[in-house]
């Protein structure tokens, strides 16, 4: 996927994200969120990437967060839940619809609520 193949190492991850191109870092939250080789590791790089300027690659991080609610099974709820909140409300609607499938995601897999989005449905 994109500047990563199979076997990828964190040293790969490591270098795309200090080249910083965009069309790169894209794919970086999607890799490491599919198969973490370190939860804590993966989740502070999404948390990083959640306020990029490029709207695809902040997107696809707010959407690491709906993959590592799956593959890892826990997440910081009082750092990772105001970040999804805020991405529901970026004036970029790739952003917007990601934040809609991590509220998603992590209402199922980690049984957080969202009473403000409930509130408002």
């Amino acid at each position: 996927m994109g500047p990563f193949r199979d076997g990828w190492l964190q040293s790969d991850v490591d270098a795309v994200i200090t080249r910083g191109d965009p069309s790169e870092l894209l794919y970086v939250p999607i890799v490491i969120s599919l198969d973490p080789p370190d939860c804590q590791w993966a989740t502070d790089i999404c948390i990083q990437l959640a306020s990029h300027a490029d709207p695809t690659v902040r997107g696809n991080a707010v959407l690491g967060f709906a993959h590592l609610s799956r593959t890892c099974g826990v997440l910081d709820r009082e750092t990772i839940q105001p970040i999804i909140q805020r991405a529901l409300t970026d004036s970029d609607g790739h952003v917007r619809g990601h934040a809609h499938s991590a509220v998603d995601d992590t209402s199922h897999f980690l049984g957080w609520d969202y009473p403000e989005i409930d509130a408002n449905s």
